[in-house]
């Protein structure tokens, strides 16, 4: 029976908060190196500046760990009867995440294995998946808390949603003369989901925006400030491969600014595992409450 309790103990404390978060800030910065150190293309056979296989495969590998373990911080959450925020919330968002992670297996397969442009792919229906869940949560996040803002607070959120709509729009004009190579099925597939994936971007980064603002100050809305900027890195990584496919011909990936990626699953595990913890102390901290009455 004591060696049980012990063992619970041990694995209680191994997956503390603490060791979470540590863990989180350590794989974003191991992220960040890799892609610093291995992300020069380098010549191959024929003198062509390419990156290797094995350089996007790590990519992928971080990607993939990052938001698996977001995915299951926000099942946690959903799980958890204390939870301050709603479970419905941390549900989306836990299937939003896990779609994420699937749906970038399915990217790297395709480039890597099938050697196949990636965009679109299957991999693209999990994407927009975790756009609708991801996209659900946070609006059903700010409608529960009916956050007001003031003039000044909207006048940021307007000017930085007008913002991102503007630079989105000029990214996605393709120059003349830089066309990527797409199979005829996705001739017309690829057009609509880039609009659906540049107004779903805009749209998290005003959400987010309006979550910082809101949020800004109290150990409780630690965790949403790390959503918001979760959405921020999203946005920022998602606008520069929209950016390189469109302009950049025959563009490859792994550049630098798609750590990104990485840093926003990383960032979404962090603001669950907070939301977590606050809400246990604020549960034992009730408990003591009505204890003392």
């Amino acid at each position: 029976m004591s060696s049980t309790y012990n063992q619970v103990e041990r694995t209680k404390q191994l997956f503390s908060t603490q060791n979470i978060i540590l863990a989180s800030i350590a794989w974003g910065v191991l992220s960040v190196l890799y892609f610093l150190l291995f992300s020069a293309p380098v010549p191959d056979e024929n003198g062509e500046l390419i990156r290797p296989a094995w350089y996007i495969l790590g990519t992928n590998i971080f990607e993939a760990i990052a938001y698996l373990g977001a995915g299951i911080l926000c099942l946690r959450n959903w799980r958890s009867r204390q939870i301050i925020s709603g479970r419905n919330i941390w549900l989306a968002m836990g299937i939003g995440m896990l779609s994420y992670c699937v749906g970038g297996i399915f990217f790297g397969y395709t480039e890597l294995v099938l050697k196949q442009e990636p965009f679109p792919s299957i991999g693209d229906i999990f994407f927009v998946i975790t756009y609708i869940f991801v996209g659900a949560s946070m609006i059903t996040a700010v409608a529960s808390r009916r956050i007001n803002l003031e003039a000044w607070q909207w006048i940021v959120v307007v000017a930085i949603g007008a913002f991102a709509s503007a630079l989105a729009w000029l990214i996605s004009n393709q120059p003349p003369g830089v066309e990527n190579q797409v199979e005829p099925w996705a001739q017309d597939i690829a057009p609509l989901l880039n609009w659906f994936y540049i107004v779903s971007d805009v749209f998290l980064l005003i959400i987010a925006t309006s979550l910082l603002l809101a949020f800004w100050g109290g150990r409780i809305s630690l965790s949403w400030r790390m959503i918001a900027f979760a959405a921020f890195s999203l946005y920022i990584a998602d606008m520069w491969q929209k950016y390189a496919t469109t302009w950049i011909k025959n563009y490859q990936s792994g550049e630098i600014l798609e750590v990104f990626w990485v840093l926003s699953g990383v960032l979404f595990g962090m603001g669950a595992v907070l939301e977590y913890d606050a809400s246990l102390s604020r549960s034992r901290h009730l408990t003591r409450g009505r204890k003392r009455t």
